[in-house]
């Protein structure tokens, strides 16, 4: 289209009201507006995180747990996801006193539809037990399906189900 040389994909998706492609940035074919509404959100939420995501976010960030990779305020469909690591396919909430158990489980179903798993720790946990949380965390990184992207992280390579990165002896015992 000629006539709309000079604008990024996303006012041409927007101009033209179609929803983004499928995938593209993670919307779900969610129409133009919205999706952009969430990103929006997203970094609001990134620049005045809550105490307990800013504590919890102190052990996640720079790939320090299980050396695994996290995101925060990752937009995924139609929904906001407190951390998210793509290796592990794995969402972390955490949960304050405003949560509606309805909605968190009717959004974990539709999370877990994706493919992804949810892992929910409560503000009080994060505040007075962060080792527990974070042993919560790493046994679900753990769990996770497939190889880790850094093979040489020891301690995610000796649970690879086709046994790669372990010593041969290692292997069969397995």
């Amino acid at each position: 289209f000629g006539w709309m040389t000079g604008l990024t994909p996303a006012d041409q998706a927007k101009r033209l009201n179609t929803p983004p492609q499928m995938g593209r940035g993670r919307g779900r074919g969610l129409p133009a507006e919205r999706l952009a509404e969430l990103h929006r959100r997203a970094a609001d939420m990134r620049r005045n995180p809550t105490e307990p995501e800013r504590r919890l976010w102190r052990h996640l960030s720079a790939s320090q747990l299980e050396g695994c990779k996290f995101r925060r305020q990752s937009v995924i469909g139609a929904s906001i996801a407190d951390f998210y690591c793509p290796a592990a396919r794995l969402v972390v909430e955490v949960d304050g006193d405003t949560h509606d158990a309805i909605k968190d489980h009717l959004r974990d179903d539709r999370l877990g539809a994706m493919g992804l798993r949810v892992v929910r720790a409560s503000n009080h946990d994060v505040m007075t037990n962060i080792e527990g949380v974070l042993r919560t965390i790493s046994e679900a990184l753990r769990q996770a399906d497939g190889p880790h992207p850094n093979p040489r992280i020891e301690s995610r390579a000796s649970i690879r189900p086709d046994g790669e990165g372990l010593d041969a002896v290692e292997a069969q015992r397995l």
